[in-house]
């Protein structure tokens, strides 16, 4: 099983997207996503969710809240725990990222780019409801077979 953190930075109603077109064999190669990654050894939550964001932006978290946390299932993959978080303030300077490209992207142009179909689940989710919500996505190869939420 696998913990991580993904953060939409949010500005002038624009996520900071990052294009994961650098790193090899990365199983979101050409796919568009939010920034985070894999918690470290006793790491709370938040702890992977700043340095996360810190490596890979140069930007540091001022305000940041915890949107849901999202149940990968996969008959390649091992199950993922992600804690999805949205941010709104943060200081600091943006950096080039080793993993991708780094983007602000209006998010009326979000459902356009090439991105997990799961994850459009989320974000339109994330748009349409202020509140916390738990969601789980089965893959089947690259492809969504199952999706449920729950909202609280």
């Amino acid at each position: 099983m696998r913990l991580t953190t993904l953060c939409y930075i949010e500005k002038d109603n624009k996520y900071l997207m990052l294009h994961r077109v650098k790193k090899q064999n990365d199983f979101n190669k050409d796919k568009w996503i939010g920034v985070g990654g894999k918690f470290e050894q006793d790491e709370t939550p938040e702890e992977c969710l700043l340095r996360e964001v810190f490596e890979e932006t140069g930007l540091t978290l001022h305000s940041y809240r915890l949107r849901g946390i999202i149940t990968f299932i996969s008959d390649i993959y091992e199950t993922e725990y992600m804690y999805l978080y949205t941010a709104d303030r943060f200081s600091g300077t943006l950096k080039d990222c080793d993993e991708g490209v780094l983007e602000w992207v209006d998010k009326s142009r979000i459902p356009s780019l090439t991105l997990w179909e799961g994850d459009t689940l989320f974000l339109k989710l994330m748009d349409e409801y202020d509140g916390f919500f738990s969601m789980k996505l089965r893959y089947v190869g690259n492809s969504l077979t199952e999706h449920s939420v729950i909202k609280y």
